[in-house]
């Protein structure tokens, strides 16, 4: 096993966990910044989620506000819920996409459970939020659910 080492005031001192984790969020930051284009293919997408999701013991329901480029504008995890279920309300949704100037919006919530298969309510769900941020003429490029592995609405013909 390998010891990492980190300096401080004092010199080099045996890293602890928390010094690995709050290194490996400096650089998730900086790495997927607002305005770069970041999240240019369906992997690093994933990456990016399973990165931002992976510790969440409750189910949470976001979105990547995208401009006409598809650049990332902001990530914002709008609701939390219990171990298997979150209320999404579309009317926040939208509010959200119009405050941040959205022209397309990737969705994406978590699965506790480590199960990514969609439910029946996530279809719903996905349905509606499209049909109403079609209406303010943003896209919903896919709907991402993440869990052990990541289910993409996109690419199971699902949007």
């Amino acid at each position: 096993m390998t010891t990492l080492y980190v300096r401080d005031a004092s010199g080099f001192r045996e890293a602890e966990p928390s010094d690995v984790l709050d290194r490996a969020q400096a650089l998730i930051a900086q790495r997927f910044r607002s305005g770069s284009p970041v999240l240019t293919s369906p992997e690093r997408t994933r990456e990016f989620l399973r990165m931002h999701l992976g510790c969440c013991d409750r189910e949470t329901f976001g979105v990547l506000h995208l401009d006409n480029r598809h650049r990332l504008i902001t990530v914002q995890d709008l609701f939390h819920g219990t171990i298997d279920r979150a209320s999404v309300h579309p009317r926040e949704v939208v509010k959200a996409a119009l405050a941040h100037n959205a022209a397309a919006i990737v969705l994406y919530h978590n699965h506790p459970s480590g199960l990514s298969e969609p439910s029946a309510a996530d279809e719903l769900i996905t349905r509606r939020l499209r049909e109403a941020l079609a209406l303010i003429e943003v896209r919903v490029l896919d709907h991402l659910i993440v869990a052990e592995s990541t289910f993409s609405f996109a690419e199971h013909g699902l949007l």
